[in-house]
């Protein structure tokens, strides 16, 4: 018989996990940037056959580990290949029209719609018009990544109908053991996945005015029919020279400055933090648990800013790592509407497609 192997090492298993830590944060506090500019972004030819940018991925100098943003440029002509992964994209429109085309499904968009790219969906995005298109995209493959399960398949320029669909699961089954309702639980989970909404076009959206002097739209959320595994996006406007009310929340938050210029402040305290200056086209990057909030410096014009969280998935599962904390933390109601001044008296204009650049 041979001796039983014995594993040691020179250092404790605590002055090597302190360590670890310890390098851990560093490297994560180094990559932190609150505004990424889109004088920042680089585009770059890729095997697609689009140029692609990074504000914020390990697949530039900017790693995240929830979220991912990228921008995507398409000229005349341009069909990217065809290809499925394992993470949920949401899209946003920001310059000139395309097409994707989501499991066969042509979708046409404009500056302002918005699309949501389900996960193991077939999809490519073409440009049939003379302009140059332009969309950014915020993705969850950090997350899934971390966990090892992030997978890209690239077809290149197969036919729809000679692709597999998106992977099978078994369907519901009776029974009252753990393996039954798990089965039960996981088959509707999957229906109600791949029943969701895709697109959301700008011309039907509605702003309505808010407590914390803006006016709000859901682009992207299951309250307006999406069925997406994680993130939610949302647009606000800020009216000239007004400013949204302070608040705080676990979890970042993303900002895509779609149109005017400003400032955010941003501090662990209310008092005390950094002012940071943005304009059209930048990435604001709110981190976990900041106090922070968004002021538009323009006399006379408003600001649109598309809110991008980890919703439905990282903040829903920190509700009960948080307790009794909450998920959403303002000032009191009137230091709330001191901040926020009276939004009835804003002048609010008509909802216009935003232009590029």
């Amino acid at each position: 018989m041979t001796a039983a192997s014995r594993t040691t090492t020179e250092v404790t298993h605590y002055h090597i996990q302190k360590k670890r830590r310890a390098a851990f944060v560093e490297e994560w506090r180094n990559y932190q940037k609150t505004v990424v500019a889109l004088s920042d972004v680089e585009l770059q030819e890729t095997a697609r056959g689009s140029r692609i940018g990074v504000y914020c991925s390990e697949d530039g100098d900017r790693p995240t580990r929830t979220m991912d943003a990228l921008v995507h440029e398409f000229d005349q002509g341009v069909v990217t290949t065809i290809h499925r992964h394992s993470w949920d994209a949401m899209v946003f429109c920001v310059a000139g029209r395309g097409w994707t085309e989501i499991d066969g499904e042509r979708i046409e968009w404009g500056p302002g719609d918005s699309l949501h790219v389900p996960a193991w969906a077939w999809h490519r995005s073409g440009n049939d018009n003379a302009e140059t298109a332009r969309y950014l995209t915020f993705s969850s493959e950090p997350m899934l990544s971390t966990m090892g399960m992030a997978v890209l398949d690239d077809r290149g320029h197969t036919p729809v109908a000679d692709l597999p669909g998106r992977p099978d699961f078994s369907a519901e089954v009776d029974g009252a053991d753990p393996y039954a309702r798990r089965m039960r639980r996981l088959a509707k989970e999957q229906a109600k996945r791949r029943s969701g909404r895709l697109h959301t076009d700008w011309d039907g959206l509605e702003l309505l005015p808010t407590p914390r002097g803006t006016r709000t739209t859901f682009l992207l959320d299951r309250a307006i029919g999406y069925e997406a595994s994680g993130i939610t996006m949302a647009m606000f406007e800020i009216g000239p020279n007004r400013g949204q009310s302070m608040h705080r929340h676990p979890g970042e938050a993303w900002l895509y400055v779609v149109e005017g210029e400003g400032h955010s402040y941003l501090g662990e305290e209310p008092e005390g933090g950094k002012n940071y200056p943005w304009k059209k086209g930048d990435l604001i990057v709110v981190d976990h648990f900041l106090w922070h909030q968004h002021f538009n410096d323009s006399p006379d014009k408003t600001a649109k800013v598309v809110r991008i969280h980890m919703f439905d998935s990282l903040l829903e599962t920190m509700r009960v790592l948080m307790d009794p904390r909450v998920l959403f933390e303002e000032p009191p109601d009137h230091i709330r509407d001191a901040q926020a001044g009276n939004y009835h008296e804003i002048r609010w204009p008509e909802v216009v497609r935003p232009t590029w650049p």
